[in-house]
């Protein structure tokens, strides 16, 4: 309790915090209001689905690239560009009506994405003393967490009652506070990116990383099936107010099981920890198809989100002890480039398979998808090597570092 005494009373990470926050609040309204947007404007599931997939990997295509540029150049220049960018997409996609009109600003909302997280992770270590960086690390990933529950309760609140334009209009409002915000602080322009070392072997061709990639691909079509399930399968049963608490009740436990991991993360190495969980993970996910939106999808959602949060500490650390020396940054962003391009077309095939056979069957995707992706890095654990062992300190805060979405 003391850490977080003395953490509170900085005034760099006091700014740090509140000053990032909106935007963050930002991308956790985004996803649900461009579906609401277009289910509102077209009465497609399958153009809301479209329109997220779109989103998704226009975003998603360029997260490696982005953090490339920011590992080289700082952040500075980045944000104070897109974030005015990305404030006039979601005003003009708010304002949009036609199914091209609505795809179109979709795609252009994921490729202006301002790199919110990838800025806020590396600006801990000049904001905070050595000793106080943990406790920073894990109230940032428990605020970014929060925005992940308030966020959809937000968009679906705003969307369903009055309509979706609204909550795009707030998202537009809440990205231009905290991205203009942040890209002003002191402390982004002091920032300077990690030094590479320049004998490292390219990332493609380290075989743990490939692996890794692989098993993001399969897991990445799964959860883009899963995030649109939710709400067609809400919206065809005429309880789309229930989506806002299926997803809450996961980002929270998602939280809980995050700082659980923290306890247990020591005790194992990170490999081994990250197939034990993803085990237990890839199990509890089988029953999913068989739940309705009431009390049976909220209570799996808070086993999946626990266990996911569990499993995203373990992930970090593991890619934390095989990425090469100096690409902090860059091993994420390309990381999320697979995963989250195949998220986006998990999506898309979600939202058609919803409309024409039902949103039970992007369940059924999910677990497929979570069985391939344990057996990719399973049966190639002998590549893992370096994460089968205890991590050091250093590395172990460079993984609670690295617990947020890249490619925001």
């Amino acid at each position: 309790m003391r850490q977080y005494i003395d953490f509170l009373k900085l005034r760099n990470a006091r700014i740090l915090i509140f000053s990032a926050f909106p935007a963050r609040l930002a991308y956790g309204t985004v996803g649900l209001s461009i579906f609401f947007k277009a289910q509102q404007s077209t009465h497609s599931i399958a153009i809301a689905g479209f329109a997220i997939g779109l989103n998704s990997i226009a975003g998603s295509l360029t997260a490696g690239a982005r953090g490339a540029f920011i590992d080289r150049y700082g952040q500075k220049w980045p944000l104070r560009l897109l974030v005015p960018l990305y404030f006039s997409m979601l005003i003009l996609m708010s304002l949009a009506e036609t199914k091209s009109q609505i795809l179109v600003m979709a795609f252009f909302l994921g490729v202006s994405m301002p790199p919110i997280n990838l800025s806020v992770r590396p600006l801990w270590k000049i904001a905070v003393d050595q000793s106080l960086l943990r406790t920073a690390y894990a109230i940032d990933t428990s605020v970014m967490s929060t925005t992940g529950i308030f966020g959809p309760i937000i968009a679906t609140w705003i969307s369903l009652t009055w309509n979706a334009k609204f909550s795009l209009q707030l998202c537009a409002i809440f990205m231009l506070i905290g991205g203009l915000a942040l890209s002003f602080s002191k402390l982004s322009r002091q920032w300077q990116p990690e030094p590479k070392d320049d004998k490292a072997p390219p990332m493609y061709r380290i075989r743990a990383l490939q692996l890794l990639a692989l098993e993001g691909a399969f897991l990445g079509i799964g959860w883009g099936a899963f995030d649109i399930g939710i709400p067609a399968f809400t919206t065809q049963e005429n309880v789309q107010s229930r989506t806002a608490i299926i997803l809450g009740i996961a980002g929270l436990f998602n939280v809980f099981g995050g700082l659980f991991a923290g306890t247990i993360s020591k005790r194992i190495s990170p490999i081994k920890g990250f197939l034990r969980t993803y085990r237990i993970w890839m199990i509890a996910c089988l029953p999913l198809a068989f739940t309705y939106p009431n009390w049976s999808m909220m209570t799996m959602a808070a086993i999946i989100g626990f266990l996911g949060g569990i499993q995203m500490v373990f992930y970090w650390e593991v890619s934390e002890a095989i990425r090469p020396k100096g690409t902090a940054v860059q091993a994420l962003g390309w990381l999320w480039t697979i995963e989250g391009s195949f998220a986006a077309l998990g999506s898309a095939v979600g939202g058609v398979i919803s409309e024409n056979y039902g949103p039970r069957w992007c369940f059924v995707l999910t677990s497929a998808a979570m069985i391939s992706g344990y057996f990719v890095i399973s049966l190639g654990i002998k590549h893992f090597a370096a994460a089968d062992r205890l991590p050091t300190e250093e590395e172990d805060v460079a993984a609670l570092a690295d617990t947020e979405d890249p490619a925001r």
